[in-house]
């Protein structure tokens, strides 16, 4: 099954933030630590081509944290306008570190201001990124404050906002948008696995199947951990479990966290729900997909 979704909020969305890079001095693009490939929108370097730019992999808390150092190690240049940072969304400390950055990159045309005798004038950033990804979030926690809408599902923000951060900063926050075609299945895929496509999309079933096979393959243990499951998936089945394996991993997935049906069957239908759910939400551990 192909995964996409462009409604058409997002050509509105594209057209919108066109017109307003020319009014914003750097571009916060946000993407998901869990999948640092697949989220980064490839048709945003072209758009913001020649500003200023700090890339944020959020959602830093979710992700294998030894793969996240190793995705910024190779493409973490030197270059003052560019700058890439892992971070949690949520978190204070994080946020504050941002702001460092935002500073340093902005240096340069904070110290051309006042040559020419404009002081205090507020950085104009506009935050970018795919649905769901958690711009609104950081918007939110740079401000202190519930500024900007949030929500756990993609297309919550429609039209753009400006959020004052201080009096040195204003931030605008954009809708989520995707691209219009996926070159690579493998990406839909991704981006349905973390929620940035809404989940009556796709196939719930076939997404399950996939991430318990990557699971068994990549984080042996994880799925056994937290369903209590006295066995050892990776080796009872094979290394690329079949749909009938697969089924059976749901049904011993389901008797582990006592989701059963009338007569005591095990439920697959919810226990493919609360997979992916524990997946999103970080409870089978901290887990790239990249």
């Amino acid at each position: 099954m192909e995964y996409q979704w462009y409604p058409g909020h997002m050509t509105k969305a594209r057209r919108m933030i066109e017109d307003q890079l020319k009014l914003v001095d750097l571009v916060i693009e946000i993407a998901d630590a869990r999948i640092p490939f697949s989220s980064r929108n490839p048709d945003i370097d072209t758009l913001i081509s020649g500003k200023r730019r700090v890339l944020i992999f959020g959602k830093s808390d979710l992700a294998d944290p030894v793969r996240t150092k190793s995705f910024l190690d190779g493409i973490n240049d030197k270059n003052a306008n560019n700058k890439a940072i892992a971070i949690d969304l949520r978190n204070r400390k994080d946020t504050d570190k941002l702001n460092g950055i935002i500073r340093e990159v902005c240096r340069e045309k904070v110290e051309h201001d006042r040559k020419r005798g404009i002081i205090n004038r507020p950085v104009k950033a506009m935050v970018l990124g795919i649905p769901n990804v958690g711009k609104s979030t950081l918007i939110n926690a740079m401000a202190g404050k519930s500024s900007a809408k949030v929500g756990n599902k993609p297309g919550v923000t429609k039209g753009k906002q400006w959020i004052s951060i201080g009096s040195n900063m204003l931030l605008l926050d954009t809708p989520g948008i995707l691209w219009p075609k996926f070159e690579d299945r493998k990406a839909g895929i991704k981006l349905a696995l973390i929620g940035s496509m809404p989940d009556d999309l796709f196939d719930r079933t076939e997404l399950a199947y996939v991430l318990t096979d990557y699971l068994m393959n990549s984080y042996s243990g994880a799925i056994e951990k937290r369903y209590s499951m006295d066995i050892d998936l990776k080796n009872r089945f094979s290394e690329h479990p079949g749909n009938e394996e697969l089924s059976e991993i749901m049904g011993l997935l389901a008797a582990g966290k006592g989701l059963l049906k009338k007569g005591g069957e095990p439920d697959t239908d919810r226990a493919e729900a609360v997979l992916l759910d524990d997946f999103r939400s970080g409870k089978l551990g901290r887990i790239s997909l990249e």
